[in-house]
């Protein structure tokens, strides 16, 4: 999903959205500040409903297969938690954020967090730096510190940290030094890399930029903990800022800064939560990556105004289940349901390994005249090419899990509640093999041509599915 804010105009929203806000959730966040949470209500006062999606109607043996296969599925991603389309669908047929919090994630409360919690998001991971080409930061639109270097850099100057690796009897050892340069190319400091390496801004509008990111998303606020390594000449950084200022860099890459308000409350509140289930001082370096794999942030560039102020509208509002904070999971498109935790968690063979998270059930996305509130996603239905039998054995033939020479059959009768495919079987020449609904998905898509549709989820079939 993809998705320069002007203070005026982050204003002049902020103070309209905020009121909106307020009327929406008060009667929970009344009960969550002033006395224990409640459960998450609608506008009306009710509770949402989460009815069980209607299964995807299934044969009664393996499906056997012709000469040519092709796949028709719903939906993009794993299909847990919130849909994001769905959200969508459901913000524009007029529910507030407090009733589609309460659908995707089954009876969880409103609460908050502290203020100024804070979040260590990696930025770059092992990166490889040499004399010819070290990592390089620049200070932008204020000035800006190094920790144990007492000297204030003005802006766009450059913080270059150097390795220099030398071989030994055991291997080899890798020292640091740093150097900082003015923008007209003169030395303002140089030296040995501080045990701890930080760099800070001096002022609330300084911007960090990691010049060496391979991505154009590469200015930060906060500031930046770079980590070096004593064998190799590699680089982590790590940025660390308020949570509430990282969301500014997630919420518009996860979902358009242009959908409808309560989608994007909505969205707030879930990345919020997850962000702050994932936090974990003390334990590691950091707390959650910057991509997908957990939620995309994109830093100071990735800002929008709008979303700006529906965060700082929200402050410190999260989702719970109990004493804790929900692990409050999303995905792009559902497909017109959304699927229990542990049929997507699951083994490589589909066995079920994870527990039943209570607030994360699947659920149906629905109408009550039948249309998917996510009918307007651009996945909601989706086919792949079509494929000659012996075009799918070869792909499947090609990886240990699956290879059962020729395809004859696919065995596609366990599914979870949506109609996701929890594990797959496939028949053929040399025996049977079973997969969860995953592995097969991401097999076939390894092996299909780079140009044609993927399968986007684990919702399909070899038919189309109503």
């Amino acid at each position: 999903m993809t998705l320069t804010s002007t203070t005026r105009r982050a204003s002049r929203d902020r103070s309209s959205i905020a009121i909106g806000i307020v009327v929406t959730l008060l009667v929970v966040l009344s009960g969550s500040i002033g006395g224990g949470p409640r459960t998450v209500l609608g506008a009306d006062g009710s509770q949402a409903p989460s009815a069980t999606p209607t299964p995807t109607p299934s044969p009664t043996g393996p499906t056997l297969l012709g000469s040519t296969v092709t796949f028709y599925g719903r939906g993009y991603g794993h299909g847990v938690g919130m849909s994001q389309y769905g959200a969508k669908g459901r913000a524009l047929a007029g529910q507030d954020a407090a009733t589609i919090l309460a659908h995707y994630y089954r009876g969880t409360t409103l609460g908050t967090i502290a203020n100024g919690t804070r979040i260590r998001v990696r930025i770059l991971y092992g990166w490889r730096a040499s004399p010819a080409n070290p990592l390089m930061i620049f200070g932008r639109r204020a000035a800006w510190t190094v920790d144990g270097v007492a000297t204030t850099f003005p802006p766009d100057a450059m913080l270059q940290v150097i390795p220099k690796t030398t071989a030994t009897a055991t291997g080899s050892t890798t020292t640091w030094r740093i150097s900082v340069t003015a923008a007209n190319g003169s030395v303002l400091y140089t030296g040995a890399k501080p045990s701890s390496l930080v760099v800070r801004g001096a002022a609330a509008t300084t911007r960090l930029q990691l010049w060496s990111k391979p991505s154009s998303w590469d200015e930060y606020r906060g500031l930046l903990r770079i980590g070096t390594s004593a064998v190799t000449p590699t680089v982590t950084v790590t940025n660390d800022l308020p949570l509430e200022t990282y969301l500014r860099g997630v919420v518009p890459a996860e979902m358009s800064s242009a959908w409808p308000t309560a989608a994007l409350q909505a969205q707030t509140i879930a990345s919020r939560s997850y962000a702050a289930r994932h936090l974990r001082p003390g334990v590691s370096y950091y707390d959650v990556v910057d991509t997908s794999a957990a939620q995309v942030y994109r830093g100071a560039k990735g800002e929008r105004a709008t979303t700006n102020a529906i965060i700082e509208a929200t402050t410190g509002v999260v989702l719970r289940r109990g004493s804790s904070i929900a692990n409050a999971l999303y995905h792009s498109d559902g497909g017109s349901g959304t699927e229990n935790n542990e049929n997507v968690y699951t083994s490589a063979t589909g066995g079920k390994v994870a527990g039943a998270v209570s607030y994360l059930r699947g659920s149906s996305d629905r109408k009550p005249d039948g249309t998917p509130y996510d009918a307007g996603a651009p996945y909601a239905t989706w086919a792949t090419a079509t494929y000659t039998t012996a075009q799918l054995s070869a792909w499947f033939a090609a990886d240990a899990r699956t290879n059962v020479g020729t395809l004859s059959a696919l065995d596609l009768r366990n599914r979870g509640v949506s109609g996701r495919l929890i594990s797959v079987t496939l028949i053929g020449s040399a025996g049977t093999k079973t997969v969860s609904g995953e592995v097969f998905r991401s097999i076939f898509n390894a092996g299909r041509p780079a140009t044609e549709p993927m399968l986007r989820s684990t919702l399909f079939s070899t038919a189309p599915l109503p």
